[in-house]
């Protein structure tokens, strides 16, 4: 049994903007540094062996910060790109709408893709010889994630993954 840690980022500059970010590179602000370095705080006791993090410098950022706060060598960070956001296409950096179809963006990563994909990476994590792992990631990918763990908890379930908030899921 795997305990399996998940959070969001920290606050980003377009978060603050209200825009889409996807893949685009936005910078923590400094309230999202100090939200990373209060998960970390929380993270402490954990006993967390592997951390993972989205090649967004945004996650990996975040992810650098945590490990300072828990004593973990930011050098043995894994950065891998299946945790990375979904895709936006045309609406990276456009305000974001709630009632947009994002699969209905032509060049947009169709949701189907991005839950197909965190399937795989639960499959990695499961290959993985460790019992407490920490992913740093995405809402989207989050949610993509909860929806294989989390039974009764579709990906479009309207719950959010609030920034640098902590979960943790049990991978049997």
């Amino acid at each position: 049994m795997t305990h399996l840690y998940f959070i969001r980022h920290g606050l980003s500059q377009l978060n603050t903007e209200g825009k889409v970010a996807g893949h685009t590179e936005t910078p923590l602000t400094d309230e999202g540094k100090q939200q990373a370095q209060q998960a970390g705080k929380k993270a402490q006791n954990l006993g967390i062996e592997h951390i993972i993090s989205s090649p967004l410098s945004r996650a990996y950022d975040t992810a650098k910060i945590i490990a300072k706060e828990i004593g973990y060598p930011i050098d043995k960070i894994e950065v891998n790109p299946l945790f990375i956001e979904r895709y936006f296409g045309s609406m990276e950096a456009k305000p974001y709408n709630h009632d947009i179809d994002y699969d209905g963006i032509v060049d947009a990563e169709k949701a189907a893709t991005l839950v197909a994909r965190a399937e795989m990476a639960i499959r990695y994590l499961h290959s993985l010889p460790y019992d407490k792992i920490l992913v740093v990631s995405h809402g989207s990918t989050g949610r993509a994630l909860r929806h294989h763990l989390v039974e009764d908890k579709p990906f479009h379930f309207p719950q959010r993954f609030e920034n640098a908030d902590l979960v943790e899921w049990i991978i049997t």
